[in-house]
């Protein structure tokens, strides 16, 4: 069975070789950067949202400069 390894600065590193602590700081980074992509999709998903608001006022402001 093939050991899980961790690849830091270009290094591989065997999981059960790192102390606890180590091994924790492993588990943060997984834990930070899942966190990191989820906030970027929110974000996507917000940079859309208010393309659309703008878009929206663009076009009442266009209304009312008709009038």
């Amino acid at each position: 069975m093939t050991e899980k390894t961790i690849t830091i600065d270009g290094r591989e590193h065997e999981l059960s070789s790192l102390s606890e602590h180590a091994r924790a700081q492993v588990t943060n980074l997984r834990v930070t950067d899942a966190e990191i992509e989820r906030l970027k999709a929110h974000l996507a998903i917000f940079q859309t949202a208010r393309t659309a608001y703008a878009k929206a006022l663009k076009e009442e402001l266009e209304k009312s400069d008709a009038h």
